[in-house]
């Protein structure tokens, strides 16, 4: 029996649906991870969730749109004050396999055109399970501590980091600006410890020594965090206001001279052998060490590669975490309820006996669909096995047939939707089954309300999911506008917001400030918080980008059918927007209660451009296509440099482009951009003007 549907097998429709689940999980685990730090599934857990996710986005890219792996980490908490990094903080890919490894050194090398010949080295260091962490120095002295936060956006913890020992205030011989990156963590035996101390003073224990040292950081008072005992290593930089020596290697031994504390078992590997020899090392020492350890992170040696390489949306491009393989446990299959999504897709959920897999209790898994549930034959009271791997977390993997009960039978998948009662078809092609209630629909309504409000979107503080439910069965809000009266409509109201169950006066008044905060928001987050089809984070920063204000999305979109169908002609030229999603936008504009939406909250809210990266680069917001054969750096390398610098990048010609670098080859495109008038540059042309 198939232990899960394989990826290749999964049709536009099933990959839509089980990614939408995943992601929704995701990032609430997100959410309860590096907010809360009080995390409910293990890091195994949540790395294979998102792996599971990666692996369908690779055959299916749109869905990369509604995807949380094109974000990092989780939102700055409102007690502390906030701190912009001045170079992102990014996650890191994941790899589970040696295959996996493989195939990152081969994007590397097709990347930057690399020989077989040419040896690609790797920096190989423990991947600590603690709490990201950014310290600033200014000529020496330690100025600043932070969070990574969102990647961008971090927590200022400085008092509480001075009070750790390992962490120097001064550095002899340091540049005048030095910003390094590292984990804090919390040894085996002093955790332990901890939890004794904290048990017999009738204080709250720590689950796992990465929550105890998360929860020390982040205090309000740093003598607490003072008598904790945390401890740190350095992995990397930020800013650095001096050259650094060519190598990773080189580098953090040079940072390790200034007196900052480097893993020892951190070391240099030359191929693909060798890094796996330090994996599986590692890997048999695990227990041994006294810190928790994930995995193992591979970096490029080279720093010169490193920066050809660049980033992507969430992660660097010359980096990837190897992470331990994880562990399966047998329990019983209680129920299967269904859920009902903002887009109507009805998602069967296992509920299970919860059982303890390595150290973490699952009691819940997502069957996907019907057709999982009909392949695995999962039925109510069997026996099945749970399996926390680098596919789907928590999976069934199969079911015990010698130990199900008698007189089982199989899971019938409702027709009608569990919430409204409405048909919920599956149409041909397609095996999702959704709700044909639409916004009629409680469950849909409600869902689309949560998605607007949640931290990729609006983001606003004190309104969760159970508020927006609340504040819908009240009949307080019925669309995303509502929640904008909210305030002006309470003002009036016989029953105030603070005389309602679950709220009083300071509440209330904390959640009108948080809405009022959010009534200026950037456009991306706009177009995410709508819900369209396909357009997630990345491609609601592509489209964004594109239309550069709302001013000018609304004059193409809101206005005559005729300028809205140009609009989406244009957008199909944006280079990494397909098809798939121009139609998902093209549609969601198309539904008149779209539309009206819209305009309503256009109306209640100031809405910023998007950020222009490298703002003072002389191709900064201006429209590149590249064409022909490119002899000094791939197309891939090409293109990631000019959106780096700010340009945008597109694969057709038009009137509204401003430069075609044009190679040994270029055909159509080169001839299109003479007749329009258009800058034409060869390579060497281009790379002068970007400063190489």
């Amino acid at each position: 029996m198939t232990p899960t549907a394989p990826v290749e097998t999964l049709d536009p429709g099933e990959a839509e649906a089980e990614h939408a689940r995943l992601a929704a999980e995701v990032l609430d685990h997100e959410r309860r991870y590096y907010e809360d730090d009080a995390p409910v599934i293990s890091d195994a857990d949540f790395d294979a969730l998102v792996a599971r996710l990666h692996e369908i986005e690779a055959r299916f890219p749109a869905l990369k749109a509604d995807s949380p792996t094109q974000g990092v980490g989780g939102q700055a908490a409102a007690k502390f004050e906030k701190v912009a990094h001045a170079r992102p903080m990014l996650s890191l890919e994941k790899a589970f396999t040696e295959d996996d490894v493989r195939d990152f050194l081969t994007g590397v090398r097709r990347f930057l055109a690399l020989g077989e010949e040419i040896e690609v080295a790797l920096y190989a260091e423990p991947k600590i399970d603690g709490l990201s962490l950014a310290l600033r120095y200014e000529d020496g002295v330690l100025v600043q501590g932070a969070t990574r936060g969102d990647g961008r956006v971090g927590e200022n913890v400085t008092a509480n980091v001075r009070t750790i020992a390992a962490i120097p205030e001064r550095l002899v011989g340091a540049p005048a600006v030095l910003e390094v990156r590292g984990e804090v963590y919390m040894g085996r035996a002093d955790f332990l410890a901890l939890n004794a101390r904290q048990q017999a003073a009738g204080e709250k224990i720590f689950a796992n020594p990465r929550n105890a040292a998360a929860g020390s950081l982040r205090q309000l008072d740093p003598a607490i965090t003072a008598a904790r005992p945390l401890r740190f290593f350095l992995h990397g930089w930020g800013e650095v206001s001096a050259p650094l020596p060519p190598t990773q290697e080189a580098a953090m031994q040079w940072l390790g001279s200034l007196g900052l504390p480097l893993n020892p078992r951190a070391v240099r590997a030359p191929d693909l052998a060798a890094v796996m020899a330090v994996f599986e090392g590692l890997a048999a020492e695990r227990a041994a060490i006294d810190y928790d350890i994930d995995g193992v992170v591979y970096k490029i040696d080279r720093l010169d590669w490193q920066d050809r390489l660049g980033m992507v949306s969430r992660a660097p491009r010359w980096a990837v975490a190897h992470k331990f393989p994880a562990e399966q446990a047998e329990t019983l299959l209680e129920g299967i309820d269904i859920q009902v999504g903002r887009t109507g897709s009805l998602t069967p959920v296992a509920r299970l006996v919860p059982v303890n897999v390595g150290g973490v209790i699952v009691a819940n898994a997502t069957l996907h669909n019907e057709d999982e549930i009909a392949r695995k034959d999962a039925r109510i009271g069997d026996t099945v096995v749970v399996q926390r791997a680098g596919d789907v977390i928590p999976q069934v993997v199969r079911v015990i047939l010698d130990r199900r009960p008698a007189g089982s039978r199989p899971f019938v998948f409702p027709d009608h939707c569990p919430v409204c009662g409405a048909t919920a078809t599956r149409e041909e092609g397609e095996v999702v089954r959704r709700c044909t209630g639409g916004l009629t629909c409680e469950a849909q309504a409600v869902e689309r309300l949560r998605h607007f409000v949640s931290r990729q979107a609006f983001d606003i503080e004190g309104l969760g999911e159970k508020q927006v439910k609340a504040l819908w069965d009240w009949g307080l809000i019925k669309g995303p506008g509502d929640i904008f009266r909210l305030e002006e409509n309470d003002a009036g109201s016989l029953t105030p917001l603070r005389a309602r169950e679950g709220w009083g006066s300071q509440s209330a008044r904390n959640l009108f400030e948080a809405i009022r905060e959010r009534r200026r928001i950037p456009l991306v987050r706009l177009l995410f918080a709508l819900g369209i089809r396909h357009v997630g984070q990345r491609n609601a920063s592509l489209i964004a980008r594109h239309f550069g204000t709302v001013e000018a999305l609304a004059e193409a979109c809101l206005t005559t059918p005729e300028r809205r169908a140009q609009a989406m002609e244009e957008l199909q030229t944006v280079d990494g927007l397909g098809p798939i999603v121009v139609q998902g936008f093209e549609q969601f504009l198309a539904e008149p209660h779209n539309e009206t939406v819209l305009r309503d909250l256009l109306a209640l809210l100031e809405v910023q451009p998007p950020e222009i990266r490298a703002a003072d680069s002389p191709v900064a917001g201006k429209t590149v296509v590249f064409t022909g054969t490119l002899e000094r750096m791939t197309r891939d390398e090409a293109k990631a440099r000019a959106e780096q610098l700010g340009a945008k990048v597109s694969g057709s010609v038009s009137k509204k482009t401003d430069i075609v670098v044009a190679g040994p080859g270029a055909g159509s495109k080169l001839a299109k951009a003479a007749d329009l008038g258009v800058t034409v540059m060869t390579e060497d042309e281009w790379l002068a003007l970007i400063g190489g």
